[in-house]
């Protein structure tokens, strides 16, 4: 015989081959089912938060779906900002959790299913006789709508036996969504005969575009008109010729490169939102430029959108492939140095106030980083130095875990689920000194989880960056925007892992010593930053621009 909490576990196996979580009452036998009959990787957080974070990471570093676990109650409470940060983020994953028995919530049990439903994600509740194919119509919806779904064990089932595990057919997903009907087609051939008779022909990629695999037909597309190529910040190195690509598009964008996506005369969208940091608030394309935009979103998602065709990336970018075969390019590539249009202000070496010159520091970090890497990042005001200075190879070797929902505190936890999907690569975390704090709990599991293979940036500058560079400026007052000065080397320290506080960019010869040691020997690097708050990134000052109006 086999409990209901055991066909949970036996049938999400079948899956998804890494789970994370915080044991408590009410998953307690999910996870014994899980670790004694099953060969899926439990990996244990500190934290419940942790444990979404790290399963949200897993998919963005590995596109395979993960799932966490909590208790119930207050268990669960604790995952909520992740919860809310995978559905603004859409990153599919299963939360599987305890809840209330069937016969009434007791008292410290709140309305799970509410508190869900409040940051968008929803409840699939098991019973005695259901608990296999509840499981898998809780995956096929993760996948399908790209969304976290959770998955609850009510208590009084959850140790209910309930016989073998039924034969259950494979998870049906829809195929890739191609253009169809004439409306479609025509809008298709619209925007063809736009690309071939552009002058400055420019196209931009997102994060949906890489999930879609269209890389190739839009490097194809690129060359054939001619066109400079740009990405969102989750879409960096979609595009497989980096020399004539502008790099990241927006507030993180380099000025000249920017200047250049202005003089475009047809932009083509592909699997990005136009966020309004993508946008920069309305100013990325000028007023002449004609924007379609491609998606599988139900309609364009910026104003400033005139032609929209929805399908899958790659399926339309191949489509428009075919169309253009045989064009005469538009030869705007040719005459543009993007080499100099990309380039950076490289800072000083020390800020005036003799702290450390977070531009210089994170240009002579690219420079000794590992170059089989994966970035993650916290929220927060550092977030600029990272998206601006550090190279990217591809979309899933930089995630950012938090932007989605505006939230800081998510960083240390995505070590763990990159680090387990990609075990082969180092794994970088960059972190603020707020959100370093705020995640803490999960400093154990990130070096616990990747040891040699990790390292973390902290910019540190003794403050909430992101509020002292707006509302600081405003004339908000400042004491609690600031945070006494934290050592993040002696805390990394106390845990097993190597801290180095570096003031001065010399500091950073650590880094490149500990880069050329064997992985077995080394130990997880915390960086410590003591880096100048008086800069601020560009973004943040566009930030404070718009703020200003």
């Amino acid at each position: 015989m086999s409990t209901a909490s055991a066909h949970v576990a036996l049938t999400l196996a079948q899956h998804v081959d890494a789970v994370f979580g915080v044991m408590g009452n009410g998953n307690a036998w999910f996870l014994d089912a899980l670790e004694r009959e099953t060969s899926t990787r439990y990996t244990a957080v500190r934290h419940e938060q942790g444990a979404v974070v790290a399963a949200d990471a897993y998919y963005r570093a590995s596109g395979r779906i993960a799932a966490a676990t909590a208790t119930y109650g207050a268990g669960f409470t604790n995952t909520l900002t992740g919860l809310a940060e995978a559905v603004q983020a859409q990153v599919p994953l299963v939360l599987v959790v305890g809840d209330e028995p069937t016969s009434g919530p007791r008292p410290w049990d709140v309305d799970q299913i509410a508190l869900s439903s409040g940051v968008g994600a929803r409840t699939y509740t098991v019973g005695r006789t259901d608990a296999a194919a509840t499981t898998v119509i809780a995956l096929e919806h993760a996948l399908t709508y790209r969304v976290p779904v959770v998955l609850a064990i009510p208590y009084d089932v959850a140790t209910l036996e309930v016989g073998e595990v039924p034969q259950l057919p494979g998870l049906s997903l829809p195929e890739p969504l191609a253009p169809r009907g004439e409306f479609a087609l025509g809008l298709l051939d619209e925007l063809a005969e736009a690309l071939r008779t552009a002058k400055r022909p420019l196209l931009l990629a997102g994060r949906g575009a890489w999930l879609a695999g269209a890389s190739q037909g839009l490097g194809r597309l690129a060359e054939l008109t001619g066109a400079l190529t740009t990405s969102s910040a989750l879409g960096r190195g979609v595009f497989p010729d980096q020399a004539h690509d502008l790099g990241v598009a927006g507030g993180f964008g380099a000025e000249g490169a920017m200047e250049l996506v202005r003089q475009a005369d047809v932009a083509v969208v592909f699997g990005a939102g136009l966020n309004q940091f993508t946008m920069r608030f309305g100013e990325l394309f000028a007023p002449g430029t004609r924007v379609f935009q491609v998606d599988i979103a139900p309609s364009a998602s910026h104003a400033h959108v005139g032609g929209f065709v929805r399908g899958d990336a790659r399926l339309v970018a191949e489509q428009l492939v075919q169309r253009l075969e045989g064009m005469t390019s538009s030869g705007w590539r040719e005459t543009v140095d993007v080499a100099a249009a990309r380039r950076y202000e490289p800072g000083d070496d020390q800020a005036a106030d003799g702290l450390l010159d977070p531009r210089s520091a994170a240009r002579r970090i690219a420079e000794l980083l590992p170059e089989q890497r994966v970035v993650v990042s916290d929220g927060g005001h550092f977030i600029g130095w990272a998206n601006m200075y550090w190279p990217v190879a591809a979309p899933d070797r930089m995630m950012m875990v938090g932007t989605a929902f505006q939230s800081i505190g998510l960083g240390w936890p995505s070590v763990v689920g990159a680090a387990l999907a990609r075990p082969q690569d180092t794994v970088v975390l960059t972190t603020g000194d707020g959100g370093g704090l705020m995640a803490l709990a999960d400093l154990e599991s990130a070096i616990r989880s990747s040891g040699g293979r990790g390292m973390a940036v902290v910019w540190n500058d003794a403050a909430y960056g992101a509020e002292v560079h707006v509302y600081g400026r405003k004339g908000v007052v400042r004491e609690p925007m600031m945070i006494p000065q934290v050592d993040f080397a002696a805390l990394g320290s106390a845990l097993g892992a190597e801290g180095v506080v570096v003031r001065s960019l010399a500091d950073l010869e650590r880094l490149a010593a500990w880069r050329e040691e064997p992985v077995q020997q080394r130990r997880f690097l915390v960086l410590d930053l003591r880096v100048s708050g008086a800069i601020a990134a560009p973004y943040q000052e566009e930030i404070y621009r718009i703020n200003s109006r």
